[in-house]
């Protein structure tokens, strides 16, 4: 939970997060969510700015395409970050140590055995059909 006084700028979260309970607790906060609309997802009734917000994502979605509304966004740096994250986990998932000065020095040893394993170089990858 981020504490009341400290400011929030956006709100990142995946489709599963796209309800009017979540769109409403973003913008009470007066943040801007960046929150993909579902597949299936229907215009809601203008009852609120909640639904305002959304309703004009949607509109976006379908006018411009969803991969553009995810880079014009910036939701797609969302995707790095969950595959940075995964690639962090492939260490553990959970830190052994309990003394919190332990924790750090854990973490910092995890973040620079996957620097180094980076440094070595990524995968090619390469489009066949």
């Amino acid at each position: 939970q981020v504490p009341q006084d400290e400011p929030i700028g956006t709100v990142t979260a995946d489709g599963a997060y796209d309800t009017r309970r979540c769109h409403t607790a973003v913008l009470e906060r007066e943040a801007v969510p960046i929150i993909p609309i579902r597949k299936n997802g229907r215009p809601w009734k203008d009852d609120g700015p909640a639904a305002r917000v959304r309703n004009e994502i949607l509109r976006a979605t379908r006018h411009y395409g969803r991969a553009f509304w995810k880079r014009w966004t910036g939701y797609h740096i969302r995707s790095r970050i969950e595959a940075k994250m995964r690639c962090f986990k492939a260490f553990g998932e959970r830190i052994a140590a309990r003394d919190p000065d332990r924790q750090t020095a854990e973490v910092q040893i995890r973040i620079a055995l996957m620097n180094r394993f980076n440094a070595l170089g990524t995968a090619e990858i390469v489009r066949i059909a």
